[in-house]
């Protein structure tokens, strides 16, 4: 069996050993991490805590140590800041309208700020259609997180915190990922290739293969690059939809009662209640129309095209052209011949 090169001889890459690794948010050394909704809300928090005072200060001061990552991660800020200025633009200037105007475009313009949200989580949450069918049915987690440890320069002689850490995904990179990071240590008393023999029995690869890993890594390679296609097209159509059903008319009676102010818990509460209500009946109206003679249609179109995309997605990637091959050696070989290696 090929095993591959690690630069950390004592990296440990347990799943259940990492735990207390992860509840510490100490590594020192590149850690797998779970992929669950605390450790994506820890790192969605400390990527953007970081993205507006961290790395802005770094590269404004032309620090050494900012990197690309920094870089990308900063572009959440200006998204944000767009989206806000995009819901404030047409809800700030109907103030200089007349009373009667007024009055007409507040509903249109908190459709639009509600549509500027619904696009954003339709478009981040309909991934999940995507990726967690295609975890369940052959093992491999397109999205696994793990903390990559930076080691800096220093900015002056007495600086010994040279270390930042870096979240990345083991499959983010398609043509080299974090194969290391997959392998159980020996100290976790687990086979070296437990992780690709799970994905093998999966993906109908057999069981107690000699190289699991050899025979598994192509076939995960096409799963992450046809999961990755699939989402982003359907996550597209997914936010269209948002956007539709932000515009429909039941929402203009939760606009009257909205509030934000959960430290009144009885408005505040009655808000919620009212938003329930709301998001069911335009739903409901979405998909029925509003009685015109294309709306009976459309909105039944954009929900099925964007289901069909996702089911559509995951079935091809159980597709596969990687089919394992049926030959051995005694196939290719023959006996009665002689061969030189030269």
């Amino acid at each position: 069996m090929i095993l591959p090169v690690s630069s950390n001889l004592n990296q440990k890459t347990d799943f259940s050993a990492e735990k207390s690794d992860e509840k510490k948010q100490k590594y020192n050394h590149d850690t797998l991490l779970q992929n669950n909704f605390s450790t994506r809300f820890r790192i969605g928090m400390d990527k953007f805590t970081n993205a507006i005072t961290l790395y802005p200060a770094k590269g404004l001061k032309g620090n050494r140590n900012a990197n690309f990552y920094e870089f990308l991660t900063m572009g959440q800020v200006p998204y944000l800041i767009g989206s806000g200025m995009l819901m404030a633009v047409f809800n700030g200037a109907r103030h200089f309208f007349s009373p009667d105007a007024q009055k007409a475009a507040a509903p249109l313009g908190k459709k639009m700020a509600l549509g500027v949200i619904f696009y954003g989580l339709a478009k981040e949450f309909s991934k999940n259609l995507v990726t967690s069918p295609v975890h369940w049915i052959t093992g491999v987690d397109t999205n696994l997180p793990y903390a990559k440890v930076n080691y800096e320069l220093p900015d002056d002689i007495y600086d010994t915190d040279i270390t930042s850490i870096e979240y990345h995904k083991v499959f983010e990179s398609v043509e080299f990922p974090r194969w290391d990071l997959l392998y159980m240590d020996s100290s976790s008393g687990k086979p070296r290739n437990t992780y690709f023999d799970k994905v093998a029995k999966k993906l109908g690869l057999g069981t107690n293969l000699k190289d699991s890993d050899q025979e598994v890594k192509p076939r995960i390679k096409e799963i992450v690059v046809k999961t990755n296609l699939a989402q982003n097209l359907s996550s597209y159509l997914w936010a269209a939809t948002g956007v539709a059903l932000a515009f429909q008319k039941p929402w203009e009676e939760f606009f009257n009662v909205a509030t934000l102010k959960f430290w009144k818990p009885k408005e505040f509460g009655k808000s919620l209640s009212i938003f329930a209500k709301s998001l069911e009946r335009s739903l409901y109206n979405f998909y029925k129309g509003d009685g015109s003679k294309y709306s009976k249609y459309t909105g039944k179109a954009m929900i099925f095209t964007s289901l069909a995309a996702s089911m559509l997605g995951v079935l091809n990637v159980m597709s596969s052209s990687l089919k394992p091959s049926k030959l051995d050696s005694g196939d290719i070989i023959e006996k009665e011949r002689k061969y030189v290696v030269n």
